[in-house]
């Protein structure tokens, strides 16, 4: 019965939506004509568009499409351009008069505007309507940090001002309540005692929490750290050597994320970046350092899950060189200041090959490279920038980030994809196909270090490594770490582990070699 009448709500939600948008549709298209989307569209003050924008070109004599402000809020939060010049080669490069219309989200960055998603650009072969209503509609997320022992629940605002009630949500990340809503409506949340709690204005894709969220675990009193992070070690050494099966001869490699699914990624982050949570660690172990920094989370709504999905998978299955099935998509989980990464594996059932996207990062002093090691245990350091992604087996190469981040008030948010091959159910312990790239053990001459130092702000905003490793053998890349460590033990990732704690420094770790 619950479930029926949400299911009618929203059929509501929806009629409703599709009827105001007809009513207000007058003869004429009533824009401001731009020619620069870098220029004209209206961002803030850290270059993040503010409003959703309606772009179109050669429409203006079709009132199919003539969308003006509308007084009752439901169009508000959308601004509409004609696009003539450079905007509108931009957005529509193949245009040859007819009518074409797409959307921008809210969120986006200045230099990505023009990067759009396939399914926010006008399908003409469907009614305008029908597809405007696919650019209002969002999905929200809402995790309940209010009462542990009983439900919050939610109301949906009518056109009326009346309140229709929802769904409880009881305490916890487990039990997020995810929807579909439609921008301009509005919701508001009462307790258990029904007294009103806050007010919420869907402006786009949000993971919202009401209360404030736990600490992650239980803290130090409770835990002897050194011991378990020793035995944790201990116990990935021996579950990376329980895979055999290889995809390539490395098993990492550096890439980087198509411009619009970078867009709409960076758009859903910065839109929400002020609605993370401490993630819950509760009996997860002590892969991240959630006593000494908090670790926070945003919770992807599951629709927008599925579109990232469908565009990774194919750059995963073109890495992997076999089919691919998803298996699990986890974040977006925000570091901070301090924030380090114990080396391990990944579970081998569901994470054959992988994918690690960083989405934004800020205010690092030094950079914070994803550790992986190769086939041999030699160590590599990867460093990202914002829109980066890295491939790797992430149940056979051990990966890390054992360096603390550096950097008053910093942060770096990722995103992590995890495939297996299709139809192998014991793909870990199956010879590699034919054609496998051999995995890369031996090598010719040798690595030397052959200079020092940190680049400043790189293309895309990042901090990066100079180029400090040369490589008698180039089958080895560009991300040989300078301290040319290569584990044989577990207890060399004990003393790894040590080594690049905040009592140690970065010069003492990296002068320990000066060849490999």
């Amino acid at each position: 019965k619950a479930k029926r009448a949400i299911s009618e709500t929203l059929q509501i939600m929806t009629i409703f939506s599709s009827l105001t948008l007809l009513c207000i549709i007058p003869a004429t298209l009533a824009t401001t004509t731009i020619s620069s989307l870098s220029k004209d569209l209206n961002y803030d003050e850290n270059n993040h568009l503010v409003n959703h924008a309606l772009v179109s070109v050669g429409c203006e004599n079709e009132p199919v499409i003539a969308i003006p402000p509308s007084e009752d809020g439901i169009l508000n939060e959308f601004d509409v351009f004609n696009l003539e010049g450079e905007a509108k080669e931009q957005v529509f490069p193949n245009h040859e008069g007819s009518c074409q219309a797409a959307c921008i989200e809210q969120g986006t960055d200045r230099s990505l505007a023009q990067h759009i998603m396939p399914h926010k650009y006008w399908d003409t072969s469907k009614k305008f309507t029908t597809w405007f209503d696919i650019c209002r509609k969002v999905e929200l997320c809402f995790i309940n940090y209010h009462d542990k022992e009983r439900p919050i629940h939610y109301y949906w605002v009518d056109f009326t001002g009346s309140l229709k009630r929802q769904q409880d949500i009881k305490y916890g990340e487990r039990e997020t309540k995810c929807f579909w809503s439609f921008v301009g409506h509005k919701f508001v949340v009462h307790d258990a005692d029904d007294n009103f709690l806050e007010e919420f204005n869907v402006r786009f894709h949000s993971a919202k929490a009401f209360g404030t969220s736990p600490p992650s675990d239980q803290r130090r009193e409770n835990h002897q750290f050194d011991g378990e992070i020793h035995g944790t070690l201990r116990n990935e050494w021996k579950r990376h050597q329980r895979v055999t099966r290889t995809f390539s001869s490395l098993g990492f490699k550096k890439g980087r994320l198509p411009p619009d699914v970078f867009a709409s990624m960076g758009a859903f982050y910065y839109n929400n970046r002020n609605y993370v949570v401490r993630e819950e660690w509760r009996g997860r172990g002590v892969f991240v350092n959630w006593w000494e920094t908090d670790v926070k989370f945003v919770q992807i709504p599951w629709g927008l899950k599925r579109l990232w999905q469908e565009r990774l998978l194919t750059l995963v299955e073109a890495w992997a060189g076999v089919p691919v099935e998803q298996t699990v998509m986890y974040g977006l989980r925000q570091y901070s200041s301090g924030a380090r990464l114990l080396s391990h594996v990944d579970r081998h059932e569901t994470h054959a090959v992988s994918l690690i996207v960083n989405i934004a990062q800020g205010n690092l002093t030094e950079p914070w490279p994803v550790e992986v090691q190769d086939h041999f245990d030699r160590l590599h350091e990867v460093v990202m920038e914002p829109g980066d992604i890295v491939y790797y087996e992430s149940a056979k190469c051990l990966h890390a980030r054992n360096r603390p981040m550096m950097g008053n008030n910093a942060y770096y948010v990722n995103l992590f994809t995890h495939y297996k091959p299709v139809t192998d159910e014991t793909w870990w312990n199956q010879p590699n196909h034919e054609g496998t790239p051999e995995p890369l053990m031996e090598v010719e001459g040798i690595c030397k270090l052959v200079n020092d130092g940190v680049s400043k702000f790189g293309e895309h905003g990042g901090l990066g490594l100079k180029s400090v490793v040369q490589c008698d053998d180039e089958r080895l890349g560009s991300h040989v770490s300078p301290t040319f460590f290569r584990a044989k033990s577990p207890d060399d990732m004990i003393q790894w582990w040590t080594d690049t704690s905040p009592q140690k420094t970065t010069q003492n770790v990296e002068s320990s070699h000066d060849e490999l």
